[in-house]
């Protein structure tokens, strides 16, 4: 059995008895109950701008008269980052507070756990963030819907330029967990595709959150590749890239990074944040649609900052339960899946669905390249590649589908 499978299964047998036994509380006939799980303390960066965010759509929807003319109300709650204490969470959730619907997760090996959840307990969970694809392909179950573009779109993102790169000898660096390792695999397969003629002449899978950033510096220098192809974030992110300035490993080296135009990652790097690497991101001053003005008037207003790519997430991710809800009538989990399918719901980049092949939804990515102003790493600009350019075929995700 896989690891986060039995993390699963030991700890809903264990503390199902005790949830149990403390009695239902009762809710309110006015309110729809949210139950959101996610890493709070472990990703503070990430998870404090997404809970803004979320309460900025929240109020925006109860101010209008709410959902079926009920509120939404949110537990929030903290998985520590560990996928048996989020399905315990998840448990407590539905039986303690009678959540109507489960939401949320960023790390990745938490949301296979609560997908797994899910399908277990037959309960409608929408997952907002985690990366991995196997949350919807290969260990996806029909209750298990996900909001976020996952590895292989973030890869076929990038692919394109890395390829128009004078580049044939690659190294990649990325954290050795289900995340790193699926960006790296899908990045090698999407570059070959494009590039037959490359070579990936070294690879660091290096310890999450624990990088040693002077000896793979080093270990990347001495394979002498023409670019690199970064998947490290936060704090080794940090590590990486300061340490590889100092070093010299990026001089007259390109390198294709994955999440580092994000503000969450970027401002830590402030004046340290490397020129020129393609990345995807978030270049919230350039997005010039009527949806994204909308939002960031809204955000700098109720919060006195600029959004981050994870404010927008949760943004999104609120929108789309109060519109799956809306379709469905009801937060009947059988109502949900089907409302789900194709459910159309606005982003503020843009309209986006839930494919009904594959419950994955179709917002998108934008690519740019980095820059310093002002003594602050920034993304400028992008290009926003739309979620369904994105995707496999459909024949390859069937197969992937049929195998699971």
């Amino acid at each position: 059995m896989n690891s986060w499978k039995h993390a699963v299964a030991l700890t809903a047998l264990t503390v199902m008895p005790l949830l149990f036994s403390a009695g239902a509380q009762a809710k309110a006939d006015d309110e729809i109950l949210i139950g959101e799980i996610n890493s709070y303390k472990a990703l503070p960066a990430n998870l404090e701008p997404y809970k803004k965010g979320w309460q900025l759509a929240q109020e925006e929807i109860n101010a209008a008269g709410g959902v079926l003319g009920k509120k939404l109300v949110t537990i929030f709650r903290d998985d520590n980052a560990n996928a048996g204490e989020a399905v315990r969470v998840a448990e407590e959730l539905i039986s303690r507070e009678q959540v109507d619907i489960l939401t949320g997760v960023t790390l990745s090996h938490v949301g296979l756990a609560v997908a797994d959840f899910a399908n277990q307990r037959k309960r409608f969970f929408l997952a907002s963030g985690p990366l991995s694809d196997k949350v919807v392909w290969q260990n996806g179950n029909r209750y298990t819907y996900r909001l976020r573009a996952g590895t292989h779109a973030l890869a076929a993102s990038v692919a394109p330029a890395a390829a128009k790169l004078d580049a044939k000898r690659w190294a990649l660096i990325y954290p050795n967990y289900e995340y790193g390792q699926a960006a790296s695999a899908s990045f090698k397969a999407e570059l070959k595709k494009l590039r037959p003629d490359v070579e990936f002449v070294a690879e660091q899978a290096t310890p999450f959150g624990r990088l040693d950033a002077g000896p793979v510096v080093q270990a990347l220098e001495d394979a002498k590749p023409d670019a690199i192809f970064n998947v490290l974030f936060g704090p080794d992110l940090t590590k990486f890239a300061r340490e590889g300035k100092t070093r010299g490993l990026f001089k007259d080296r390109d390198v294709v990074s994955l999440l580092t135009g994000e503000p969450e990652y970027l401002d830590p790097l402030r004046r340290d944040a490397p020129e020129g690497w393609i990345v995807t991101g978030y270049p919230y001053r350039s997005i010039n649609t009527p949806e994204h003005d909308a939002f960031i008037q809204a955000y700098e207003k109720r919060f006195g900052e600029y959004p981050r790519l994870n404010s927008v997430i949760a943004y999104a991710n609120v929108k789309a339960l109060a519109a799956g809800i809306e379709k469905a009538g009801s937060t009947d989990t059988e109502a949900l899946i089907k409302a789900f399918k194709g459910l159309q719901f606005e982003t503020p980049f843009g309209p986006a669905y839930f494919r009904e092949l594959d419950n994955q939804s179709t917002m998108g990515i934008h690519v740019g390249r980095l820059a310093v102003q002002d003594g602050k790493g920034v993304m400028p600009d992008g290009e926003y590649i739309d979620g369904t350019k994105l995707q496999p075929s459909d024949e390859e995700v069937k197969a992937m589908l049929s195998a699971r």
